[in-house]
């Protein structure tokens, strides 16, 4: 068996190349080990390693304002994006270390959250410091929610979706909807996640699929979606929809309740506007 030194931990890493956003550079607040409140079936990062929704200091502001402060230039970056390592918003330094990237970075910066702590309000404060908000919305059902997003005892879909409510309401940047389409939905359910996003109304929904391998043990490359070089056991493949299924949905999505809708093509991965479509 290979073995591999371990990678040591960077805050700042990438430009990563994304559908939705073009070069992206990471900004990761949660560090070592994996810490989310869901333990999705598709997540990229593998099997998270410690579920929680215990806010706390991940990775110092310190530290990553020293690492933006080392980057030579950023005229090649699109947008700053706190995703990384787990949920963002269990970061207790979240506000700090927006208000530090806004500093450095000229660009728009993007947080990307799985909406389970925005029902509270320090987690609200502080990503009004957001310029774009993306909220992950994969289930329309609480069995839904146990089997692809696998959250932690306590979190349940009414809950999620009353914090995702208020913070729509309270929010006064660009709010995007993301949901990960694993398999094609029944009406019953599309009808119902179509209500739902006409109760919330984003700036724009985005429908996404499981295009990549999924790591089976934690590799903080898989931030960067860097499989190259791992061996085939380390990986899972993931079943994907057809692209066909996410541009019905889409346009079903905006001819309904006329919200921007994204999904990114087979060929490309580039996004399409449904709007384009006809």
């Amino acid at each position: 068996m290979l073995t591999h030194e371990p990678t040591p931990f960077k805050a700042i890493y990438g430009p990563v190349q994304s559908w939705r956003f073009g070069q992206s550079l990471g900004i990761d607040p949660i560090g070592q080990p994996s810490t989310c409140s869901f333990n999705c079936a598709y997540c990229q990062l593998g099997d998270i390693q410690q579920q929680s929704t215990h806010r706390r200091v991940f990775v110092s502001t310190e530290q990553i304002r020293k690492e933006l402060g080392d980057l030579d230039a950023f005229e090649s970056i699109d947008v700053a994006t706190l995703s990384g390592s787990g949920e963002p918003t269990l970061a207790l330094n979240l506000r700090e270390i927006l208000a530090c990237v806004q500093k450095y970075v000229p660009c728009p910066v993007v947080v990307l959250t799985n909406g389970s702590l925005l029902k509270d309000w320090a987690v609200r404060s502080a990503l009004e410091w957001a310029n774009q908000v993306v909220v992950k919305l994969d289930a329309v059902s609480e069995q839904q929610l146990q089997r692809i997003n696998r959250p932690i005892a306590g979190i349940d879909l009414a809950s999620i979706l009353a914090g995702i409510q208020t913070f729509a309401e309270e929010y006064p940047g660009y709010l995007a909807i993301q949901t990960m389409v694993l398999k094609p939905w029944s009406p019953e359910d599309r009808a119902r996640y179509i209500e739902i996003l006409a109760t919330l109304m984003p700036d724009e929904v985005q429908l996404n699929m499981p295009s990549r391998p999924r790591v089976l043990a934690r590799r903080l490359e898989a931030r960067e979606n860097q499989i190259i070089g791992l061996e085939p056991y380390a990986l899972r493949q993931l079943n994907c929809v057809n692209t066909n299924v996410l541009q019905d949905f889409a346009h079903e999505i905006e001819t309904t309740i006329g919200i921007p809708t994204r999904y990114p093509t087979a060929k490309t991965q580039q996004p399409s506007l449904v709007r384009n479509l006809d």
